[in-house]
C-alpha cells in the first residue's frame, strides 16, 4: 500500500491535463493512444520478436537472456505483460496494449520511486527517446532530487561509438535536466534536437563505468528505457522503465529478474501526452511537488 492516496481530479483531455485517479488515467491512456489500439504495428512487433529470438544485438539491447525465447515464447510473454494478441497467426494490423496492465505497472514503478526516495539513494536516469520522453524523466529527476536523492551525471561529454543502420556513429553523452542522452558532436547548439534516438546499452555502460572509475557513488536505481534499462539491469543494478510492444528485451529482463518494472505503453506519442503519467506516478510515489 502507498503511504499517500491519489487525489480526485477532473477527467483529462488527451493532451496535458493532469491525471491522478486510476480511472482518469485509463481514460487518458486510451484517448492519447498510449494504450488501447496503438500506432505500433503487429508487423513491427513480430519482426522484433524474430530478431530477438535470433539474438540480434539491435533488439536484445543489453539483455543476456537465460532462456531460449523463441518467437512464440515472446508472443506469449508480450501478451501476458502488454495485452497484445497471443495468436501467432495474427500477423497484421495495429498492436493493442491493455490499459489495466499499464496502470498496474505505473503503480509498481511508483513503488520503486518511493523506496529509493525514502532511502535518499542515488539515481541515474537516461533515455533513448529524448524527443518524446525527456520531460517525463526530467520531472522524476526534479522530484527525486527534492526528496534528497543524488541525481548522478557520470561521463558527461564522454564519446560513445554506436553501430546504427547507417554504420558506426560517434555520439557524446550529455545530461539535460539530470537525464542522460546522446547527441551527435556539434548538436548542442540552441534550437537543435534534444538528442538522438537509440536503443543501445553502450551509453549506460559508459556512464556506470565512469561512476565506478571515479569511486562512486553508484546508482541504487536506474530509470529509463531501451538500452538504459536493459544494460543496467544486466549489470546487476535495479532498473525500471517504459517499453513499447516492439521492444521485447525489457520485458524478457523483467520476466527473468534482471529488470524490476517495465511499463507497457506507446513510447513515441507527443511528449505532452506523458505529463498526466508524470503527475500520476509522482502522486502515487508521494513525490508531488
Amino acid at each position: 500500500m502507498f503511504a499517500c492516496s491519489p487525489s480526485v481530479v477532473p477527467s483529462p483531455s488527451a493532451t496535458i491535463t493532469p491525471v491522478l485517479t486510476p480511472a482518469a488515467l485509463r481514460a487518458h491512456l486510451l484517448a492519447a493512444r498510449l494504450a488501447g489500439v496503438v500506432a505500433t504495428t503487429r508487423e513491427e512487433s513480430l519482426r522484433s520478436y524474430r530478431l530477438f529470438a535470433a539474438r540480434d544485438p539491435r533488439v536484445v539491447i543489453g539483455v543476456d537472456p537465460e532462456g531460449e525465447w523463441g518467437q512464440r515464447d515472446l508472443i506469449a510473454l508480450m501478451a501476458d505483460r502488454c495485452g497484445v494478441s497471443a495468436d501467432p497467426w495474427h500477423i497484421s494490423g495495429q498492436d493493442v496494449i491493455d490499459p489495466e496492465r499499464t496502470v498496474a505497472a505505473l503503480d509498481a514503478f511508483a513503488e520503486r520511486l518511493t523506496a529509493v526516495a525514502r532511502r535518499g539513494g542515488p539515481v541515474l536516469l537516461g533515455t533513448g527517446h529524448p524527443h518524446r520522453l525527456l520531460g517525463f524523466y526530467a520531472a522524476l529527476a526534479d522530484a527525486l532530487s527534492a526528496a534528497g536523492c543524488a541525481v548522478l551525471t557520470p561521463a558527461q561529454g564522454r564519446c560513445v561509438d554506436i553501430t546504427t543502420r547507417f554504420g558506426l556513429r560517434t555520439y557524446n553523452l550529455a545530461y539535460v535536466r539530470g537525464v542522460a542522452l546522446v547527441r551527435a558532436p556539434g548538436a548542442s547548439r540552441p534550437g537543435c534536437e534534444p538528442g538522438a534516438h537509440t536503443h543501445s546499452p553502450l551509453p549506460v555502460r559508459t556512464a556506470l563505468a565512469a561512476a565506478a572509475e571515479a569511486g562512486g557513488p553508484l546508482p541504487e536505481l536506474v530509470i529509463g528505457d531501451h538500452g538504459w534499462v536493459c544494460g543496467a539491469g544486466q549489470l546487476g543494478f535495479e532498473a525500471i522503465g517504459l517499453a513499447d510492444t516492439d521492444d521485447p528485451a525489457p520485458f524478457v529482463g523483467e520476466a527473468e529478474g534482471s529488470v524490476s518494472v517495465v511499463v507497457p505503453l506507446d513510447d513515441a506519442v507527443r511528449s505532452a501526452y506523458y505529463r498526466p503519467l508524470t503527475r500520476y506516478v509522482l502522486n502515487r510515489a508521494c513525490l508531488s511537488q
